[in-house]
């Protein structure tokens, strides 16, 4: 995710290998760069290295804070002196976009309560983010989840007992920390999503920026995998937050741009200048026409995807349980896709279980009937089950906030101007629940009775620099929702990270 490899190449970088792998030759001849994280694992894998070294020396790269006794055995196993230096260079986490990160952690908690071994990982990633950007915030957590209060705990401790390497410049306003738990708001991983890089995640899949096109009907073999980064592909940097409808017309754009600069078929090239000028070209041309074939090939499966699933009708039943409390209506929607024989099984189940969320108490829920008809329709208990999990998992028992709570006269307002402007569409009424949060917190009202202050000390002023992480996950909808917020509130930057970004189908 950091680098590619041609980036990789120009660095005169020629070899990868993993360090556990078992078959590699001894290459006396080259210097070893290696960056790890510092695990168990790695660490027993690195001496067994360094007893019998394969390379001439090894710089030895360490992602997170690595133990003394650790290093200890290193310089024991480094009989023949082949280490040059040791260091810690913090970046233990997956860097998404300029704003956002993952630790690729799925199912990190059992029930209500952490992992053991993901609360580690997820304190090491958090810590090594603090520490990679310098900060050395307050901390204030979600106080209706006890993982979000452990974390805290744990990040604390990391803090303290590694107060030197936190020793940096005070700001005048000290950077925050917030940690918020999924479970508040499961609304928004199951909503189907309309910009490009959210929509690309809920229908294809990004992993680590890549995208698996195997399954395209009539894929090209170059084209079954492919990469997204808006580091090195600036028609992506340039759209992946806007909507479907103005992809659509700038990939035409590029296309149209595309076939302008095509170097002529029957183009004479009869003198050295021609020839040299073609040969100037050339790669900027090839680099072109994989981007065009890249984007024109996902954004033509996309719009299969939704014309085949019939997602436009779906969402904006989605966005109707979402946004919207008229009950029957809601309900005579549902039923009427749940009929549908066009709508794939999965989309189906998420509109039962965003139902269910949302009309959890309410008087004539008619969530078993619904119930039934998911079963006629597929045969299955499989999503019986998992629409159970999920309202368990985030429905009003669970929660800390009020998600659909009646909102003030100011807020319905805004709601209904909002819709009235036509291109904030009705597919994408919907705002995360992090929106609100994060916008009661710049403003400096966000409760301390329900985000309370880990530690005595308390903000007197609103914050500048935030990181707001969520357990259990983020989504590249409130990723879009971070880059707004930064870009209409200058002097406030927020950074977003997740245990792993979500889709409906994680």
């Amino acid at each position: 995710v950091v680098y590619t490899q041609s980036e990789i190449l120009q660095r005169e970088v020629y070899l990868f290998e993993r360090l556990d792998s078992p078959s590699r030759e001894p290459m006396k001849h080259l210097k070893a760069i290696c960056f790890l994280r510092p695990t168990k694992e790695n660490v027993e894998l690195l001496v067994q290295e360094l007893r019998r070294p394969k390379y001439s020396v090894y710089f030895i790269y360490f992602s997170n804070v690595i133990s003394k006794s650790d290093v200890k055995a290193l310089a024991e196993a480094d009989e023949q002196e082949v280490v040059a230096e040791v260091q810690e260079f913090y970046g233990d986490y997956i860097a998404v976009n300029p704003h956002v990160f993952s630790l690729n952690l799925l199912g990190c908690c059992r029930g209500r309560s952490w992992d053991p071994a993901q609360l580690t990982r997820t304190t090491q990633g958090l810590t090594a983010l603090l520490l990679s950007l310098k900060k050395c915030p307050m901390i204030r957590y979600q106080l209706s989840s006890e993982p979000a209060k452990r974390l805290a705990e744990c990040v604390k401790q990391v803090i303290t007992k590694e107060y030197e390497l936190f020793d940096f410049r005070r700001t005048e306003v000290p950077p925050l920390l917030l940690i918020l738990d999924r479970s508040d708001d499961a609304i928004t991983p199951l909503l189907n999503q309309w910009t490009y890089q959210a929509m690309v995640h809920e229908l294809l899949g990004i992993n680590n920026n890549r995208i698996d096109l195997s399954r395209v009907p009539g894929i090209s073999k170059d084209l079954r995998e492919v990469v997204l980064s808006a580091e090195n592909d600036e028609f992506y940097a340039n759209n992946m937050y806007l909507n479907f409808a103005e992809i659509g017309t700038n990939i035409k754009n590029l296309m149209e741009d595309f076939q302008r600069r095509k170097p002529k078929e029957q183009q004479k090239l009869e003198s050295i200048a021609d020839m040299k000028a073609f040969v100037e070209n050339y790669p900027q041309f090839k680099k072109m026409s994989g981007t065009v074939s890249k984007h024109v090939t996902v954004v033509g499966e996309l719009s299969r995807l939704v014309a085949e699933r019939n997602l436009l009708e779906v969402s904006e039943v989605e966005q109707e349980l979402a946004c919207q409390s008229d009950h029957s209506s809601a309900l005579q929607s549902v039923r009427r896709v749940l009929q549908s024989p066009r709508v794939a099984e999965l989309d189906a189940a998420r509109l039962v279980m965003l139902y269910a969320l949302r009309y959890e108490r309410h008087n004539s829920n008619g969530l078993p009937a619904l119930l039934e008809e998911l079963r006629a329709r597929g045969g299955t208990d499989r999503y019986r089950k998992l629409v159970a999990a999920v309202v368990e998992y985030g429905g009003k028992r669970a929660r800390g906030s009020d998600l659909f709570g009646p909102k003030d006269a100011v807020a319905i307002t805004k709601q209904f101007l909002k819709g009235l402007k036509g291109i904030e569409n009705v597919y994408t009424q919907h705002q995360p629940l992090l929106q609100e949060t994060l916008d009661q917190l710049i403003k400096g009202k966000l409760k301390d009775s329900q985000y309370p202050y880990l530690g005595p000390n308390t903000l007197r002023d609103r914050p500048q620099d935030i990181v707001v992480f969520l357990i259990g996950g983020a989504t590249y909808e409130e990723a879009l929702t971070v880059y707004n917020l930064n870009r209409s509130n200058p002097g406030v930057r927020i950074v977003l990270g997740g245990t792993t970004i979500h889709n409906t189908r994680r």
